[in-house]
């Protein structure tokens, strides 16, 4: 599948196109392509990494222009480029537009311009009943790549895409500064400690991005089922596995926060195969003429309820530790820690 092909990753900078290059180094693809627009991190990844497999483009999603030059020849696209701080999405929402959403639009359509095979779109648990510009934008970057999808008119090109929940220790995580906090003697600060958060690690992360790119049809989106815990169980943990007792610090709930996080909602729910790990939800093809769907309803929604961070599989005390010692940093700091 992948010989002699060429990979484009959008946001390849990142913690998730970090993970990804690594994992793609070790197949037979011949090129990949690291899209970003940030230089500094580019020539950190040509220095860590020199090879030759890996390409480098400077250029921004909001640019077609961009995207056309690194677009041409490419075989596979993974679309992880986006504006992800919730509050800095808040306070400026239409940067969060033009990256989220017309970012995603560019990508999708310089795509089909240039008959790439297939395209993941990545998204979060914070685009399902999303509060948020940062989750309202990504929820529309996934209505985009349906509503695209629903139109491809035989061509060979696919759109399908990703949705999962907090990945570890990656960017915006809290887990960094709560162990920063702790490590610096400091109060660990938390807004609420019964707010749940869905707890996966980036590996899990991408094994559902290749699941999908393996698997994905025009419009699916797969979801990753993943454990939860509170953000009180997840502190205690921390404080037991590196043996420190820092005070806690409730500082309340920020800007656009959840007291917890919906990965599938209850519609989706209705129409959602369960694959084991994974969900598929099926793209809605529905097209205007849709008076059918209103008039006549669908009582299975009813019957239904959301797959979130409060009902889904949840994490004590001794399985927070036992998942949060899957992070390397922190499992080689905590044996660090106990041989002295």
């Amino acid at each position: 599948m992948y010989k002699n092909k060429t990979l484009l990753i959008t946001g390849g900078t990142g913690s998730f196109g970090n993970a990804v290059l690594k994992k793609m180094l070790q197949s037979d693809l011949s090129e990949i392509r690291i899209f970003s627009r940030d230089e500094k991190k580019q020539d950190d990844m040509r220095i860590q990494y020199k090879n030759d497999k890996i390409k480098y483009y400077i250029g921004d999603v909001r640019d077609r222009n961009s995207l056309s030059n690194a677009m041409q020849g490419v075989d596979f696209v993974f679309h992880a480029a986006a504006l992800k701080q919730v509050p800095s999405c808040e306070f400026f929402p239409m940067e969060a537009v033009r990256t989220n959403v017309i970012g995603c639009e560019n990508v999708l359509d310089v795509a089909l311009e240039f008959h790439v095979r297939k395209v993941i779109v990545l998204s979060t648990d914070k685009a399902v009943y999303p509060i948020n510009s940062m989750g309202l934008t990504k929820a529309l970057s996934e209505k985009v790549m349906i509503a695209k999808a629903r139109n491809m008119n035989g061509s060979a090109t696919i759109f399908c895409g990703t949705r999962y929940g907090n990945v570890m220790a990656s960017r915006g995580s809290v887990i960094p500064l709560l162990v920063d906090q702790l490590k610096q003697g400091k109060e660990l600060t938390l807004t609420d400690p019964e707010m749940t958060r869905f707890m996966m690690t980036l590996e899990e992360a991408l094994d559902l991005v290749l699941y999908a790119f393996e698997n994905g049809q025009n419009g699916d989106i797969f979801v990753q089922k993943a454990p939860a815990c509170t953000i009180g169980i997840l502190a205690q943990a921390l404080k037991e596995l590196y043996q420190l007792d820092n005070s806690i610090q409730i500082i309340g709930t920020r800007h656009g926060e959840k007291l917890f996080e919906t990965l599938v909602n209850r519609e989706e729910m209705t129409k959602a195969k369960d694959l084991d790990r994974y969900y598929k939800i099926p793209a809605d093809n529905r097209d205007l003429n849709y008076g059918r769907f209103f008039l006549e309803g669908e009582a299975a929604v009813s019957e239904t309820g959301d797959y979130t961070s409060h009902n889904t599989q949840r994490l004590d005390l001794d399985a927070t530790k036992d998942i949060l010692l899957k992070l390397d940093f922190i499992k080689k700091e905590v044996n660090s820690t106990n041989l002295n």
